[in-house]
């Protein structure tokens, strides 16, 4: 973007005022969207039907005393007609001064062109917000995936396929949300600040709040509050919201992510394995058309009965190796032998889920749950019924990456007690990860906690799989990115356009 351009819409910009337009006025009373104009062209034409239209300028081009322009709302486009003879000199000459990008407001009547395009005849047009900078020139000027998420504003004027995403999205945590209200589920509001962070292996943001002289943590998990919440007699509880975990960014993570997590009392993870099927698919089905999508160069079928496997089976048929209540010298051992780092990883569990993650995760294309976790991976879920050192729980996955956990409740005070002191003792052997003792939480469990099953998804995920994108940032608004480089604001200050660094690859660039 040259500075001459900016200089050139600034002086537009004064020649409007100097017209007597205020070119940032507070309100326009838009009568119709461009679509639903599209859509019933015929009868609004047929009755001599005047419209109001509001949106962007997107296109222009201008033969003397007649301009053509396209007019973007929310909806869809129309084309705009204004002639000198219609609008009147005055009018025609705040036209002159539009260029694409500004806002305006129209009014009008329908007509075809020669072409047969549908169009507004334009009688009257206002100035609604000057568009101070050139916006891309067809997209070809914002090819950069960091300048797409870290102005996604330019992203969503320019790019049709950008709004959709975010329609999509919203269709299906409609969804979701209707599912669980539709089966007796309240939809409640957990603590994002929290004094003791649980219910995830994960490395919290820490903060101080400053009244109370004490520190906070925002949540890494809301499974703890919703749990309590089963205690008080809530016995169908959910919440859609926002979990922080200080950990890396890639193609599948953000730091700031959204979560869906729901409990049912009376239930076990048998339960919540059927619920999540209809949950997925009916939403995935609402979202994208169907239960069948393109994901990372494969079709993926979410039609219920999905693909069910235990933890160690699926880590012999990967590895060809029996490591049900292997020790942790022989896990490091088989370890070394297939490759897999697990320098830093403190206890059994967190070894043999390194294993896991390299050997058996990255094929789990079709929907799959696995189930009956090793005991030390789990420490808020019951122990299995049937198979001793393990324990009632499943993660979900599907294109090779997770997208939900869930437990048959841990409900005794006794045993959850002394899960938290086996986390103890691996934080104190150096795991970061460790989750903490929550005597509260424990307190409430001594109230009693009925038979329970939970269930946590990943939402952003979920997105993913609707719209075919491989990179979470693509479905999060404003995803984090790493600092901008010095110099590299938005140049209104300056009067000029700096170019957005973004300091080295992250990864999964795109």
């Amino acid at each position: 973007m040259s500075l001459d351009q900016i200089q050139e819409r600034r002086a537009h910009l004064e020649a409007v005022r100097a017209l007597g337009h205020n070119p940032y006025p507070y309100t326009f009373d838009a009568s119709h969207r461009a679509a639903a104009v599209l859509e019933d062209f015929e009868t609004l034409n047929g009755n001599d039907t005047r419209v109001r239209l509001a949106g962007r300028i997107l296109s222009r081009r201008s033969h003397g005393k007649s301009t053509f322009v396209h007019l973007a709302d929310a909806s869809g486009r129309i084309q705009i007609y204004f002639k000198l003879d219609a609008v009147g000199e005055a009018a025609y000459e705040l036209v002159r001064l539009l260029d694409i990008g500004d806002l305006i407001g129209v009014s009008g009547t329908l007509f075809r062109t020669r072409t047969e395009e549908k169009t507004v005849h334009a009688e009257t047009v206002e100035l609604l917000a000057k568009c101070l900078r050139p916006l891309p020139e067809k997209w070809h000027g914002l090819k950069d995936v960091e300048t797409r998420y870290r102005r996604r504003y330019l992203d969503l004027i320019v790019n049709e396929d950008t709004r959709s995403v975010f329609r999509i999205r919203a269709a299906l945590v409609r969804s979701l949300r209707s599912y669980l209200d539709g089966r007796g589920f309240l939809e409640v509001e957990t603590p994002v600040l929290q004094p003791i962070y649980g219910g995830a292996f994960a490395t919290p943001f820490k903060t101080h709040h400053e009244a109370l002289d004490m520190d906070l943590y925002l949540r890494i998990s809301d499974e703890l509050y919703l749990k309590r919440l089963i205690v008080g007699g809530l016995e169908r509880v959910y919440e859609i919201g926002h979990d922080f975990r200080n950990e890396g960014i890639d193609r599948n993570h953000n730091p700031e992510f959204t979560m869906l997590e729901f409990y049912q009392a009376y239930a076990d993870y048998n339960d919540m394995m059927r619920a999540t099927e209809e949950l997925i698919s009916g939403a995935l089905t609402e979202a994208a058309g169907s239960q069948r999508v393109s994901f990372r160069g494969q079709t993926l079928d979410f039609s219920p009965p999905w693909h069910r496997v235990r933890f160690f089976d699926a880590l012999r048929e990967a590895t060809g190796l029996d490591l049900l209540g292997a020790d942790e010298g022989t896990l490091r051992e088989s370890a070394e032998r297939l490759g897999v780092d697990v320098a830093g990883k403190v206890g059994t569990g967190q070894v043999v889920d390194a294993i896991f993650s390299e050997t058996v995760e990255p094929n789990l294309i079709r929907p799959t749950f696995i189930t009956d976790y090793p005991l030390e991976l789990s420490p808020l879920a019951k122990r299995h019924r049937d198979r001793e050192g393990l324990v009632e729980r499943f993660e979900v996955f599907a294109g090779g990456m997770e997208l939900g956990n869930a437990f048959s409740e841990q409900n005794d005070p006794a045993s959850q007690a002394e899960a938290f002191d086996r986390q103890t003792d691996l934080s104190a052997r150096g795991d970061r990860e460790a989750q903490q003792r929550d005597e509260d939480y424990l307190y409430a469990l001594e109230l009693g906690m009925p038979p329970t099953g939970g269930v946590g998804i990943g939402v952003d995920r979920l997105v993913m799989l609707a719209t075919g994108l491989e990179n979470i940032r693509e479905v999060i608004l404003f995803p984090q990115l790493r600092r901008a480089a010095a110099g590299a604001g938005s140049g209104v200050a300056r009067g000029e356009d700096a170019p957005v660094e973004a300091g080295a690859p992250e990864q999964d660039p795109a």
